[in-house]
């Protein structure tokens, strides 16, 4: 038994997790390779391989003949009888070959073919290891800065968190664990190269997939979602158990859970929304946490207009449209945000209309849809500090915000 080469080969397995199947294929082309630069050639070099053992036989295969013209494959008849007296012309002799014969030259590149082929197949694993997270998410360490790409080691590879992909705002300290959204694994000559993103929306998923049971189970889909990294994202879920509340779930008790998202995210406010099949109850969500007087959506147009109260408008748009713009990428449709008194005079709503529902939209249809709908998120989503500092929270109800632009609406006299 090689003894010292079984040992050396089990390390190579347990540390760069290549078979040990993979190096034997590579010693024994090795030993044919160094065949070839000693004798010239290695048609008739055979080896045999003990794959437990690790013994190994290197010989030459010679056909035996009276005349000798090539020696690398011809043995006289001669010299065959020395080595065995059953041989007679037309056998084939197994020759013996003694690898310590080797010059410098073929053994170097031997040892120069073992290496470049353990290189080989350790890029081919490091490959194998991160292709199959493509489209997921990892954990990396912050090395340096290069730049203003920033170099993450994942663990056996090193990926580059580029500028594109970066949060604008975000600065990271070396040491410092941050979750990456893999978004390609290309092969190399130089080994894996990974793609890392800490702004692609898929992250956002990933995260709740991570934290939330019910969305890793299946029972809650993100059906949709909309990011501008560092500042907004917007998603909405459906559950496909009538007893699992679907934004409950991913806010979890006292909103821990989504918490230890915006945590990790530094911040970014998130908002979550229920899903629906009709659009106009689906847009009039989105648009939350502002009050939405009534939606007319076009499917075959994917254009909606929206009439929301005259004191809303500002919230329902949001800082510089930030709330529109997210609540039209949440749904897909081209929303048109318009106040009553909008409406009116572009004869959406009737010019009475102010005079008509004078007192019953607050009184009754506002305080009865606040009431009912919100009431039971109340308590889950007031203890949230994902966006108490925030003037479009993702409260489901978002009365503090109403209250504020409403009193400032009154004491400006509008």
């Amino acid at each position: 038994m090689n003894t010292e080469l079984l040992e050396a080969l089990n390390i190579l397995e347990k540390e760069k997790d290549i078979s040990k199947g993979t190096l034997l294929d590579a010693i024994e082309n090795s030993l044919l390779n160094a065949c070839k630069n000693h004798f010239g050639k290695a048609d008739n070099v055979k080896v045999i391989m003990d794959r437990e053992t690790c013994d190994y036989r290197l010989f030459a295969e010679k056909t035996v003949v009276e005349d000798v013209e090539d020696a690398l494959e011809q043995i006289s008849l001669e010299d065959a009888l020395e080595i065995d007296g059953s041989y007679t012309l037309g056998d084939i002799v197994q020759i013996p070959i003694e690898s310590k014969s080797f010059g410098r030259i073929a053994t170097q590149n031997a040892k120069n073919l073992i290496l470049q082929k353990i290189r080989e197949e350790e890029r081919k694993v490091v490959y194998d290891q991160y292709f199959e997270k493509e489209k997921d998410i990892v954990t990396g360490i912050v090395q340096r800065y290069v730049g203003r790409n920033v170099s993450i080691n994942l663990g056996k590879a090193d990926a580059m968190l580029t500028e594109n992909e970066q949060v604008k705002g975000e600065v990271f300290q070396p040491t410092e664990r941050i979750k990456l959204y893999v978004v390609e694994v290309k092969n190399t000559t130089k080994g894996p190269k990974i793609l890392v993103s800490r702004t692609h929306p898929e992250l956002v998923k990933r995260l709740f997939e991570s934290e939330v049971t019910e969305v890793k189970d299946g029972i809650v889909e993100i059906k949709s979602i909309a990011r501008e990294a560092g500042s907004r994202t917007k998603i909405a879920v459906w559950s496909n158990d009538p007893d699992v509340d679907p934004v409950g779930a991913c806010v979890g008790m006292n909103g821990a859970r989504v918490n230890a998202i915006v945590n990790e995210l530094r911040g970014e406010k998130i908002d979550i929304i229920n899903w629906s099949d009709n659009p106009a109850i689906l847009i009039e969500n989105a648009l939350s946490p502002a009050k939405v007087i009534s939606v007319m959506a076009d499917p075959d147009e994917k254009a909606a207009s929206v009439i929301v109260p005259d004191y809303q408008l500002s919230l329902a748009i949001g800082k510089e449209g930030q709330n529109a713009r997210l609540a039209a990428r949440l749904t897909g449709y081209k929303i048109d945000i318009k106040s009553e008194t909008q409406a009116i005079e572009s004869g959406e709503l009737p010019e009475n209309y102010m005079e008509l529902g004078e007192g019953v939209y607050e009184e009754e249809l506002y305080e009865e849809d606040y009431t009912e709908e919100t009431e039971g998120y109340e308590n889950e989503y007031s203890d949230m500090e994902v966006n108490e500092e925030s003037a479009d929270t993702e409260t489901a109800d978002g009365s503090d915000d109403e209250e504020i632009i409403f009193q400032e609406v009154e004491e400006s006299g509008i």
